[in-house]
């Protein structure tokens, strides 16, 4: 049974109910805790593997291809928590497909479905460059790590501009507070990855020491504010829960 917006009767009556706060918790603790355990893992394990470039230089962090990409049991773990919260993270984009049919106004709609497109697109390309990786297929990899950044930074523009511009309803305070982290995450994303580019190029320019290193960093803060950002959902589905009763089956519940 699709989720339906419905109110839940007699609570008492739910086999199931996981609250959306909750669910988005679940959702970001995966990836966040698998990508911690990976750079962590990596530096402490796989030290002079994972930091190694092709220019031979000093170099401190490894890059966030080869921490979750190029070990065992590095890329196994970071596989099974991608595979894992993807339903989560659709499931969460089915929600804002709602959520804008709901609070934007009729004529910037196709905004909305644009916007909920795009982040099913990032959640696909994200697990195609997880199971491809650059030591198992390069070109996979590269081509679904720019349909990654492109399709993640196009939606976390155009769901701030929504949310900002094209409400039918004034904010509430939750919404506030996520409009809020919204722009801030989104302008840090795009400033950490132009310093990434930067350093990136640079490092295979003139192979100087130390500067992979801060590239490695400013990917951490890419990687970091994109999972922030999503992470942004527990604010806007806060009164929301995922209900299992005799009565309404698999639905939606608003509290």
């Amino acid at each position: 049974m699709l989720p339906t917006y419905e109110r839940l009767n007699d609570p008492k009556n739910a086999y199931f109910r996981l609250t959306f706060a909750r669910l988005s918790i679940i959702a970001l603790s995966l990836p966040l805790g698998a990508f911690s355990f990976c750079v962590i893992w990596s530096l402490f394990n796989d030290f002079v593997r994972s930091t190694f470039t092709h220019c031979d230089v000093a170099n401190y962090l490894p890059s966030v291809s080869a921490a979750i990409g190029n070990y065992e049991p590095q890329k196994t773990v970071w596989r099974l928590a991608v595979i894992l919260h993807l339903p989560l993270r659709l499931t969460v984009a089915y929600m804002y497909l709602e959520y804008y049919r709901e609070h934007i106004k009729r004529n910037r709609r196709m905004f909305g479905i644009l916007a909920c497109t795009l982040n099913v697109i990032e959640n696909v390309a994200l697990f195609c460059l997880s199971l491809w990786t650059s030591a198992d297929n390069y070109e996979i990899h590269r081509n679904s790590f720019v349909v990654f950044i492109a399709s993640s930074e196009c939606y976390m523009l155009i769901s701030y501009l929504l949310n900002r511009s094209a409400r039918k309803s004034v904010l509430l305070p939750h919404e506030e507070k996520s409009l809020r982290h919204k722009r801030n995450l989104f302008l840090v994303n795009v400033l950490a990855f132009g310093l990434a580019g930067y350093c990136f190029m640079r490092h295979n320019a003139r192979c100087e020491a130390g500067v992979y290193t801060f590239f490695a960093l400013f990917e951490y803060i890419v990687v970091l504010t994109n999972m922030g950002f999503h992470m942004t959902a527990y604010w806007d589905f806060y009164a929301f829960s995922i209900v299992c009763d005799a009565r309404n089956g698999l639905h939606i519940s608003r509290s």
